[in-house]
Parts: C-alpha cells; sequence; structure tokens
C-alpha cells in the first residue's frame, strides 16, 4: 500500500498515549512484509527487525504510536464526565470538539462542552476556559445510563476527526503527531533492499509523556545509532515569526541540529546531510525548538548512542487536527532508507 494508504490507516486509528493496542496491532501488519521478523517488547514497543550481516552495525528506527488525548477522571450523578489531558494539550482548542470515548462496550461519541458563553459575565467571557472547566456529553442523564453506555474512569478519549487529502500534495488528520512517523518508517522499510546493518525498527509507546518508550527499546535494543521519525512544527503560517520556526511545510524534511533534549551527534547529522545532497533530496535544517524526540532519550541508552531526528514538519501538532506535505513525507522515507544503505561506511 502506499504511504498516503497507509497514513490514512493509522491516523484514523485510536491511540491515546498509554493504549496504542490499535496503532500497534496496524502497525505490525504493515511492517510484516518487508522485515524479517517483528515482535512485542515488555512495555509494548514493536519492533521490525531487518537483517543484514550478523556483526553488522544495528540502526534503531523510532516513530512513536501515541497521540495526544484525554482520559476519562470524574463521572457526575448527572452523566458529565470530566478528564485528564494526556499529552500536551493547548486548552485553548478543547470547546466544543467532537470526541469518542473508547469504552468496555466500544466507541461512545461525545462532545466537549462547557457553560453556554451566552449566560456568562462578561469577565468569564475574556477568559481562557481551562480544561478543568470543562466536561465530555456523551448524551446520558445519569451516572448510571453512562455505565450501561460502557464507560468509565480511566477510559481514553480521543479527538473525532477523519483523514483526508486536500490540495495538490496535502493531508490533513487526526493524530500526524506521530501517525506520519510510523508511516514513513514503514515506508522505509519498503524501500530498503540488500542492507549490510542491521535495521530495528520501533513504534515506540508513551513518547507524549517522556519518552518513555524510546527508552527502554533502546535498552533492549543496544543500537549502534539511532534515528528518531517524528513531526516538527511548520512556522509557514500567519503570527509566526521566522526566528521561532523557520521550517516550512512542502520544502523538505527538517533535520535537527540541537532541540531541548537533543544535540544530534555530528557524524549523524554528516550522514543525513551528505546522504540528502548525493541523492538530490530538498531538507530543511533546525536547530532551538523547545520540545523533542525519542532521539533525545536514546541517545542516553547504555553506553551512549548517536543519534538525530529527520522530521516532517506540520501545521497545527498538538491540536485535533494537522496538516502535512504527502511529499515531505516521502522524502522523509527516502533520505532515511538511502542513509541506512550508507551507514556501515560510517558506524
Amino acid at each position: 500500500m502506499s504511504l498516503s494508504g497507509n497514513l490514512e490507516k493509522l491516523s484514523n486509528a485510536s491511540g491515546v498515549v498509554g493504549r496504542e493496542e490499535e496503532v500497534r496491532n496496524l502497525m505490525a501488519k504493515l511492517m510484516k512484509p518487508y522485515a524479517d521478523e517483528v515482535y512485542v517488547d515488555k512495555l509494548e514497543n514493536v519492533i521490525g527487525v531487518k537483517k543484514g550481516k550478523k556483526n553488522a552495525s544495528k540502526v534503531m528506527l523510532a516513530a512513536h504510536m501515541d497521540e495526544i488525548g484525554l482520559m476519562v477522571k470524574t463521572i457526575n450523578k448527572e452523566g458529565f464526565l470530566q478528564f485528564a489531558k494526556m499529552g500536551g494539550i493547548d486548552d485553548r482548542i478543547l470547546l466544543a470538539q467532537k470526541v469518542i470515548v473508547q469504552s468496555s462496550k466500544g466507541p461512545v461519541h461525545g462532545i466537549v462542552g462547557s457553560k453556554p458563553p451566552h449566560i456568562q459575565k462578561e469577565e468569564e467571557r475574556k477568559k481562557i476556559v481551562t480544561f478543568d472547566e470543562l466536561f465530555i456529553d456523551v448524551g446520558a442523564e445519569s451516572k448510571e445510563e453512562v455505565a450501561k453506555m460502557g464507560v468509565r474512569i480511566g477510559d481514553p478519549v480521543v479527538f473525532d476527526a477523519k483523514y483526508m487529502s486536500i490540495g495538490k500534495d496535502l493531508a490533513i488528520g487526526k493524530a500526524f503527531d506521530n501517525r506520519i512517523g510510523c508511516a514513513v518508517m514503514v515506508e522505509t522499510l519498503k524501500l530498503l533492499k540488500e542492507i549490510e546493518c542491521n535495521v530495528f525498527a520501533v513504534g515506540t509507546v508513551q513518547e507524549e509523556v517522556g519518552l518513555r518508550g524510546a527508552a527502554t527499546a533502546a535498552f533492549g535494543v543496544d543500537p549502534d545509532v539511532g534515528i528518531a521519525l517524528d513531526v516538527t512544527v511548520a512556522g509557514d503560517v500567519p503570527g509566526v515569526k521566522e526566528f521561532d520556526s523557520a521550517v516550512k511545510m512542502g520544502k523538505g524534511p527538517a533535520l535537527t541540529v540541537t532541540d531541548a533534549g537533543l544535540i544530534t551527534h555530528p557524524k549523524v547529522l554528516r550522514l543525513l546531510l551528505d546522504t540528502a545532497e548525493e541523492n538530490k533530496i530538498a531538507y530543511q535544517l533546525e536547530t532551538g525548538l523547545m520540545g523533542t524526540t525519542d532521539a533525545a532519550r536514546i541517545s542516553l541508552a547504555r553506553q551512549g548512542v548517536p543519534s538525530g531526528t529527520v522530521s516532517v514538519p506540520a501545521r497545527y501538532i498538538h491540536s485535533p487536527v494537522g496538516m502535512i506535505s504527502l511529499k515531505d513525507a516521502e522524502n522523509s522515507a527516502k533520505l532515511t532508507a538511502a542513509a541506512i544503505h550508507s551507514i556501515q561506511k560510517t558506524f
């Protein structure tokens, strides 16, 4: 299947941080045709192995499967749900969003509600409504009716948005952070032919709450090189200064120089730069971003792992719907695969 076809399936799947089972099962299925082995570790990262020579270098690719979302925290007697945030979510984007509660009896649709603005006082209307003042309305009239729906405290809640192609090569959809990285990783495996090194393609869990899956997977794999496949902020929208984000959608994958958790190893950065230039793949350089990726944790595994990040520029990440260029995604996979083919010369 094409990268866009895989992305559509991955985007529409549900996998709130810590509850990635649906995405993990899908990733195992998608990687299987291109891997010699697929297995799940104890923390429930999924790992596809493509074997090269017996004692050759081990390369760990990491793309996190989890998405930001909500979790049911309380259910009041009138049947309204209050929630906790799972991952970094701006309270301003929550109000009036359609959501799906993943209950024991299946999906339960609802909407994030609040006190209507028509009956708010003037000072209330000027304030941001914080998440602890919001609730999810699933159409129930009592706590007992909610229970009959199968909803209980601790159930994950995802945003209700579907994948769609727009424009010439753009796509919009849910959870592009980081289902696009997952799709790029599958495409990378697909592009790899005969290789010398051994590739471990890891769909990681719990990235949005501390890069946890990458930490345990890197300890288990013990790689010689790590490459995270993720998204980054596309700054080509009104109100964003070039100093804050110079990366643009449609101008090629972004290569991290530094971010809040990683200073890319110079050998890894040089490998990616040389590979891009040799293969005439457009790229962008990024430095100083406040966030970080799985590469930060991989780099600190055991005695240290030279690591870097290849990112797809995305608009509106950490919101219910994002936007990416499929061309950027395809070039990310081409760059990563070409770098892996050359990696044995450097490591």
